[in-house]
């Protein structure tokens, strides 16, 4: 049955009800738990999980916490940490299985670990989703196309049959390597990760410099079902319908939300946005 009720689509369009293994919409929610009942009673239906970016929930109360997450869950819509467990680490395995604790017992569905921050050994990084899979959480590791090239190993350490182009590089330069990306990735899911968040930061920030060969090589290794891309603008939303259809992963903010289940409908084309214009602008 299609999710869709307030307009038609092509039989062959593939949109299926939540909860969706792609076609995933997942938003950076206003910090107003009114606005946020609002959007859920007006776009719930294509909204499929809600980020604390930046670890905001960190600064809120438990209780006004524990509301934003229930009101999501009525809406089948999962909620996600966001950024926020690499500020824990630092104190050692012990905290961060506290902060794992404290996750579930709150309602959280979804930890995000930002590998570029986290900073940490690979086998250290698979032993963190081993353990929020234990507890019956979901993990989400965050990658950036870019390392530091002194985190790059010298043996090889990447996906099979991948090509690194020479380069010469000091210990501190900070360098793309995207086959490093891919092996990293593919090993965080082997572990039990549910889904590989790729940072929009020198791959995807703008539409007019999209790096698609960078894209296709992610998407053609790890799979379209198990990569969720950050997009912080419209047309960049646009792009990757257009590239990857409407079963394409997207972070994007909660303004965007209308606008990017338009697209994945495929009815209004190049001229999509004139669905948020008043008719007197129209003529």
């Amino acid at each position: 049955m299609s999710a869709y009720r307030w307009k038609s689509f092509s039989e062959d369009e593939d949109r299926p009800e939540k909860p969706r293994r792609f076609g995933v919409t997942e938003m950076r929610g206003p910090l107003s738990c009114l606005a946020l009942q609002d959007m859920f009673e007006s776009m719930g239906q294509f909204v499929d999980g809600l980020k604390f970016a930046g670890g905001s929930h960190s600064l809120m109360a438990e209780d006004f916490i524990k509301e934003i997450i229930n009101l999501a869950h009525e809406h089948d819509v999962y909620v996600s940490t966001g950024d926020w467990a690499e500020h824990l680490l630092h104190k050692g395995p012990t905290a961060f299985k506290q902060y794992i604790d404290e996750c579930k017992r709150m309602g959280f569905d979804t930890i995000e670990l930002n590998v570029g921050s986290l900073g940490l050994p690979e086998e250290d990084l698979l032993r963190y989703i081993r353990l929020i899979k234990s507890v019956g959480l979901r993990a989400k590791p965050q990658f950036a196309v870019k390392f530091n090239s002194s985190d790059i190993p010298v043996v090889d350490n990447r996906a099979y049959g991948a090509y690194r182009a020479p380069t010469s590089r000091s210990s501190s330069e900070v360098v793309e390597d995207i086959p490093l990306l891919i092996r990293r990735a593919e090993r965080c899911l082997e572990a039990g990760a549910d889904m590989i968040m790729i940072d929009a930061d020198d791959l995807c920030r703008y539409a007019d410099s999209v790096r698609s060969d960078l894209v296709a090589r992610i998407i053609g290794r790890l799979g379209l079902e198990r990569t969720m891309f950050e997009v912080s603008h419209p047309n960049t939303s646009e792009w990757f319908i257009h590239s990857y259809g409407p079963r394409v992963n997207l972070f994007v903010d909660h303004s965007q939300v209308m606008n990017l289940e338009c697209l994945r409908g495929r009815s209004l084309g190049g001229n999509h946005t004139s669905i948020f214009r008043p008719s007197y602008l129209l003529v």
